[in-house]
């Protein structure tokens, strides 16, 4: 009877700590479709990178292109003539290779667009989200978009609306 009365209450404390615990889900997927800034920051990303990747492709053209002329000259060609243009060869390759890094590399230019873009939104969320964390007490709140380990959560507790109605975004 004793151990019986000791783990009740045990389970009583331990569901008292548990409801101490005050959490809520946004969905940052569904919070950024409805920030109009983000959608305009994708476009001119988008835009960025097909001009970016248009004159890598180009460049790309080029290098085939001289390859293929040198293919279909090489019988008339003396062997300096050979290394000279294998050499013109290697340099507009290694001009297609350093452009690609200079746009789409892990540093490279569209990487920096996207966080001189993009910072200033995540920024907004942010302190959004904070604000009502703070203001609502919640101690945690998880985002549903990014976390493969929510199976179900009830709507209840999302609270992406509310953030969008700090940024000014109201649902």
């Amino acid at each position: 009877m004793k151990k019986f009365i000791i783990a009740l209450v045990i389970a009583f404390a331990g569901i008292g700590m548990a409801s101490a615990q005050k959490y809520a889900l946004i969905d940052m997927d569904y919070i950024l479709r409805n920030v109009p800034a983000y959608e305009m920051a994708n476009e001119q990303l988008n835009q960025v990178s097909q001009r970016w990747e248009k004159e890598v492709n180009n460049l790309a053209k080029e290098a085939e292109t001289m390859y293929k002329n040198y293919q279909s000259d090489m019988v008339f060609l003396t062997d300096d003539q050979k290394k000279k243009r294998e050499e013109e060869i290697v340099a507009k390759e290694k001009e297609v290779t350093d452009t690609r890094y200079k746009y789409f590399g892990p540093e490279g230019e569209l990487f920096k667009k996207r966080q001189a873009l993009m910072k200033p939104i995540q920024e907004d969320i942010y302190n959004a989200v904070k604000a009502v964390a703070e203001e609502k007490g919640y101690q945690t709140i998880f985002d549903r978009a990014s976390s493969q380990s929510i199976v179900f959560a009830s709507p209840r507790i999302d609270v992406s609306n509310e953030v969008l109605a700090k940024l000014g975004y109201s649902k």
